[in-house]
């Protein structure tokens, strides 16, 4: 489990790393990225700079990313994995120079491990700082007011700086939620007056806080698999037990702890494992150079075995799991709204004819489309939009209920990241 992290504010209340919990309400806020817009708080990922003359091959051999096109500016979603092709980390990659790049994720721990294995000539440098997402149909209108319509300019996946509040920002175009918008950086002594200048800036735009309850709803939507969600990073093997050391010693005892949940069970920890292919990434994967795990991957590529997908989960059944709450018997497990706030990576059977067909993970409620709905990745054999198949909900031991589920496409909500923002 990588569970919720709290820490105090100068008003003295405590809060989830992505501020409060609710700021207005959790479906008041799940709509912002269809409505209006929000401004989220992600200044809890790690990040450091890497600076040398070695630094893209320091990438390129434990990433499944190809650099032999990486333009100064550009950012690239990063993977890395293990000899066997799975998941470890993975992150937002920049580049700032011709030898300069920054990370932001898990991944600086993966990297740091390997620059000390390895002979790279390469400079790990520590950083602190703020990551604001402003997103959704009318970020555009927000962002233009603040900084001018040069804002639009920049292209997906492209970085421009700008001005805010009389700060020098960073703005990366992309849109973690389907919709387009940017994340803000910067150094973190800027961050309150960046972030209140956004807030006013937006509030005839109706932006919204983004708390922690809404936050993982996007996630869910748009179709973003999340470590610790919708996989456990692939570190727990024995070949792995010197990075898991340094790992866990790494990090802060809230971030060093993983827990599941759910009704799926193995003898297996690597079975909460995740292939780049199995979680929609697999066109990132490029075979013009050597990484750790391209053997597996190039396999793996050539004939998946397992895809993702929405599962759409019958109103009916999940009615049912609420109802039983009322009931003198055994109630099912409780189905926390819009989705587990605790950090569990909840990990449910998926059956066809009482088969076990796939997994499912990220169970939440998305009042946008009125419906219950979670990530799977499930067997390519049964992955066809509209196959009818079962979610089974309960932890073993206790009551398990069979809940009817319908294979949707992955995202689910429509991709509007790249939209041209002239057009907006």
């Amino acid at each position: 489990m990588d569970p919720i992290a709290m820490r105090k504010t100068p008003e003295g209340y405590f809060t989830t790393r992505w501020g409060l919990a609710e700021y207005t309400d959790w479906i008041d806020e799940s709509m912002s990225w269809k409505d209006n817009c929000y401004i989220g708080d992600w200044s809890f990922l790690w990040q450091r700079r890497y600076k040398g003359p070695d630094v893209l091959k320091l990438f390129s051999d434990f990433s499944v990313n190809s650099f032999a096109k990486f333009d100064l500016g550009q950012s690239k979603h990063v993977t890395h994995t293990t000899g066997k092709g799975k998941v470890i980390a993975e992150g937002i990659l920049t580049r700032l120079a011709d030898d300069e790049v920054r990370l932001f994720g898990r991944g600086t721990f993966w990297i740091d491990y390997q620059l000390r294995r390895g002979n790279y000539d390469v400079q790990s440098i520590a950083e602190e700082g703020y990551n604001f997402q402003v997103a959704g149909p009318k970020a555009a209108a927000v962002m233009e007011k603040l900084v001018g319509d040069s804002i639009r300019d920049i292209k997906f996946m492209r970085n421009g700086d700008c001005t805010i509040a009389g700060c020098i920002v960073v703005a990366l175009r992309q849109g973690m939620s389907g919709e387009p918008g940017w994340e803000l950086q910067g150094p973190m002594e800027d961050a309150p007056r960046v972030y209140e200048a956004v807030v006013e800036a937006g509030a005839e735009f109706g932006i919204r806080k983004l708390g922690g309850r809404a936050a993982f709803i996007n996630h869910l939507e748009a179709c973003f698999p999340t470590i610790v969600t919708d996989y456990l990073p692939a570190i727990f093997d024995e070949d792995m037990a010197d990075y898991l050391a340094e790992f866990k010693a790494g990090l802060p005892s809230f971030a060093s702890t993983f827990n599941i949940a759910g009704s799926f069970a193995s003898d297996e920890v690597s079975d909460w494992y995740r292939s780049p292919v199995e979680l929609g990434w697999g066109k990132n994967i490029k075979f013009d150079h050597d990484f750790l795990g391209r053997e597996a991957l190039e396999a793996e590529v050539a004939k998946p075995r397992r895809v993702i997908r929405t599962l759409v989960w019958n109103s009916e059944d999940v009615i049912a799991t609420y109802a039983s709450l009322f009931s003198k018997e055994t109630p099912y497990h409780f189905m926390e709204m819009p989705r587990d706030q605790r950090g569990f990576m909840y990990a449910d059977r998926v059956e066809l004819d009482g088969k076990i067909i796939g997994v499912a993970t990220s169970r939440g409620y998305s009042y946008f489309f009125r419906e219950m709905l979670s990530l799977s990745v499930i067997d390519v054999a049964h992955a066809e939009i509209g196959t009818e198949v079962t979610v089974i909900w309960g932890e073993p031991g206790q009551p398990q209920q069979k809940i009817r589920a319908t294979v949707a496409p992955a995202p689910y909500k429509t991709d509007n990241r790249r939209v041209d923002m002239h057009k907006v």
